[in-house]
């Protein structure tokens, strides 16, 4: 392990080797008794050997546990050299020696006020979701920022342990009565005075590992509502003008497809959202959800309980719908379709005269076809043009910072030959106005990138789209798509922002694939590209 010094005093009992060619095993730990020792706070973050090192937890130097340690060896004069290890190096520097088993325990309140500054410093960071992972000797702290894992701070194992008890059992307002780290489980933190304003939930998912626990809190911000226009998600003028005739419809169901955090939950918002608004709140909209994630306006939202187990919450989830048919209903939003008796609800109530929208996990929107089938729905049930109105897939890619961002031509991306080819071939004429993503600057807090955008494909389907689906002609069904119904693919709208200078390559290629290939041709659209939105 490389370690570095932090600070060196004169000359202390040691053999004079450098640091790196001494076995930390074969010196003598005098901070764990006698003399020396070290409160069982203080062993957590640091160990002074009997060669005179005193190593420190990396990012933990200015702690006052380890400040007061130092201070009490400067006191008392003894000399020492600082250096900066991992919590492993530390741990490792007691083994084999008997440590007094009474720590000083964080209580649930002083743990809160930590986990609190945890959730508001993602918020700051405008992270989408926190990922704590307690592991054997230590537990690791990362933000998802722009779609992309940054490591915040390390910890010890206790410290992660007590913080997923403490957010699961005192902060979480939907759960088990109890935190077990043995088991799969699932929460949320909706009471306000356990958020920061800018939020409106926190929802909880925790798991078991091999070498410890994970819990991950994906944030729900109060602002994903600010405004009911999606263009600024990023849908092309043509993919909202199309949405907005499936809002118009008086029954049928619109699906959005995508992978976990592709941005579904805040499309599904803005577009009940503005639905009633269009309708000056005449319109009786109900969610069933698991849990609520976005507030909704002058809807009625019904959360699902936390089931025990699977299929439980299936039944559960079955039931709410129904009940919700019930309830008058113009409009119902699902929050998923993930099982077959969620489904059969969902396409029961399309069929009965209700507009429904819901979410289901799909590569694209032929595929939700395929998907709903594989759930257990009939294929001519729901290649029905007057049941299945819309099929919609989106994904998120990062914005370019227009401050720091350099052309892509002039970029040591472009000297990558293939991915420069790909380019030419997507975008043809605009390959000058493309750009990549740059080292950063103070508009966009030195990241490149200033949010995400939505790159979509919206289908509205007609009775010969899906002759051509309930015939296994996907072929003809995507032609037709195309050239008769004005489809765009999710690849040609990711074509039309790298043009556009909106997006780097690279990040649209991992996101959507390759943005050609020497038998595609690109087929830009002359439709105004969206904006997006900051996630």
């Amino acid at each position: 392990m490389s370690i570095s010094v932090l600070t060196e005093f004169a000359a202390s009992a040691g053999s004079g080797e450098p640091p790196q060619a001494r076995n930390t095993r074969g010196a003598y730990p005098l901070s764990d008794v006698g003399a020396w020792a070290a409160s069982a706070e203080e062993r957590k973050l640091l160990c002074l050997l009997d060669d005179g090192r005193l190593l420190i937890a990396e990012g933990h130097e200015m702690s006052p546990y380890v400040l007061s340690y130092r201070a009490r060896l400067e006191r008392l004069k003894f000399t020492y050299r600082a250096y900066a290890v991992g919590f492993d190096e530390v741990r490792r520097a007691y083994e084999g020696m008997r440590r007094d088993g009474t720590a000083e325990r964080l209580d649930h309140t002083a743990m809160q006020v930590l986990a609190k500054e945890l959730i508001a410093q993602a918020c700051r960071e405008r992270a989408s979701d926190i990922h704590i992972r307690v592991k054997r000797f230590s537990t690791e702290i990362l933000f998802r920022i722009h779609n992309e894992l940054v490591r915040v701070s390390e910890q010890t194992r206790e410290h992660g342990a007590r913080l997923l008890a403490t957010l699961y059992s005192a902060m979480a307002s939907v759960s088990d009565n109890t935190y077990k780290p043995s088991e799969r489980q699932d929460a949320s933190i909706g009471e306000r005075d356990k958020l920061p304003e800018q939020l409106f939930g926190v929802r909880i998912a925790t798991a078991p590992t091999s070498i410890g626990n994970v819990m991950v809190l994906r944030l729900l911000y109060n602002d994903a509502g600010e405004t009911t226009e999606l263009e600024r998600l990023g849908f092309s003028t043509l993919q909202t003008h199309q949405i907005d005739e499936l809002k118009r419809l008086p029954h049928g169901m619109n699906i959005i497809s995508g992978p976990t955090g592709s941005g579904k939950s805040t499309t599904l918002q803005r577009v009940l959202l503005g639905q009633i608004n269009e309708c000056n709140g005449s319109t009786h909209v109900i969610t069933v959800e698991d849990p609520v994630e976005y507030p909704i306006a002058g809807a009625v939202q019904t959360p699902v309980i936390n089931a025990s187990t699977e299929e439980a919450r299936s039944l559960a989830f079955a039931a709410a719908i129904a009940n919700a048919m019930r309830l008058d209903p113009d409009t119902i939003m699902i929050g998923e379709v993930r099982d077959s008796a969620s489904a059969q609800s969902a396409l029961r109530a399309s069929m009965t005269g209700h507009q429904v929208w819901t979410t289901v996990h799909a590569n694209g929107a032929l595929a939700i076809v395929d998907r709903l089938i594989d759930l257990g729905l009939p294929l001519r049930m729901v290649t029905d043009e007057s049941v299945v109105t819309g099929l919609i897939s989106q994904r998120l890619v990062k914005l370019l910072c227009p401050q720091c961002s350099p052309r892509f031509a002039d970029s040591a991306a472009a000297r990558d030959t293939a991915l420069a080819a790909r380019v030419r071939l997507a975008v043809g004429p605009a390959f000058e106005q493309v750009r990549a993503q740059g080292d950063g600057c103070p508009h966009c807090a030195g990241r490149g990138t200033i949010g995400r955008t939505v790159v979509a494909e919206v289908v509205r389907t007609d009775a010969h789209y899906f002759e051509c689906v309930r015939n296994g002609d996907k072929a003809a069904a995507i032609e037709y798509w195309l050239d008769r119904l004005g489809g765009q693919t999710i690849v040609e709208h990711t074509q039309s922002k790298v043009a556009a200078g909106l997006v780097d390559p690279r990040m649209a290629e991992r996101v959507v694939g390759p943005l050609a290939t020497c038998t595609q041709s690109a087929r830009l659209r002359a439709a105004p590209v969206g904006s997006g939105y900051a996630h």
